[in-house]
C-alpha cells in the first residue's frame, strides 16, 4: 500500500482526544473524530504511553478514535506523527519503535473504515508478548499511569 494514501489515523494512547499529545499535535488539524475499535491487536501498556500489539484473529478491543485530518495539514501532520511514533517511513527498520500500518478499524455505528495505525514494531512486539502488561479491556484511558509533560525530543528517549 501506498504509504502517503490520505487515511484517517487510528489513535489509541496520547493522541486521543483529551489526551496531551492530542492538544499538540491534533487540535485545530483534524475535521472528524470518532469513537473506533481496532481488531485484532492487544493493547499493552508502555512507559507513559500503550503500544497495540498484532493478534490474529483477536477481538475488536482496543478503543479509540478514527481522526480525519484537515486536507491542507494532512502531509505535515503525518511527518509528525510518525517523528513522535519513532517510525523512519520504512516498515521493519529496528531503529522503528512503531510501525504505521494501514488497518480496519470499525466506527462506532460498525462502519468499517481503513485507518493508519502506529503498532508495536516486531522487536518491541515480541518482548511485550513474553513479558508485557495487557491493558485489561483494551482501553488506556482507564489505565493508572504517570503522566510526563511535553512532547517527546525529536531524538533521544521517547516520552509522547
Amino acid at each position: 500500500m501506498n504509504s502517503r494514501r490520505r487515511l484517517p489515523f487510528f489513535v489509541y494512547g496520547t493522541l486521543r482526544p483529551g489526551e496531551r499529545n492530542h492538544d499538540l499535535f491534533l487540535r485545530g488539524r483534524t475535521t472528524t473524530e470518532r469513537p473506533a475499535l481496532l481488531c485484532s491487536a492487544r493493547l499493552y501498556e508502555g512507559p507513559g504511553f500503550p503500544y497495540a500489539v498484532d493478534d490474529p484473529g483477536g477481538p475488536c478491543t482496543v478503543t479509540g478514535e478514527a481522526v480525519w485530518a484537515d486536507p491542507e495539514d494532512y502531509g505535515r501532520l503525518l511527518g509528525v506523527l510518525d517523528r513522535l511514533e519513532e517510525y523512519t517511513g520504512s516498515p521493519g527498520r529496528p531503529e522503528n519503535l512503531y510501525e504505521r500500518t494501514a488497518r480496519t478499524v470499525l466506527l462506532d455505528d460498525g462502519t468499517a473504515v481503513t485507518a493508519w495505525v502506529y503498532v508495536a514494531a516486531e522487536r518491541t512486539a515480541r518482548e511485550l508478548r513474553a513479558a508485557g502488561t495487557p491493558v485489561a479491556g483494551g482501553d488506556w484511558r482507564g489505565t493508572v499511569r504517570p503522566r510526563r509533560p511535553g512532547p517527546p525530543a525529536p531524538a533521544g528517549p521517547r516520552t509522547p
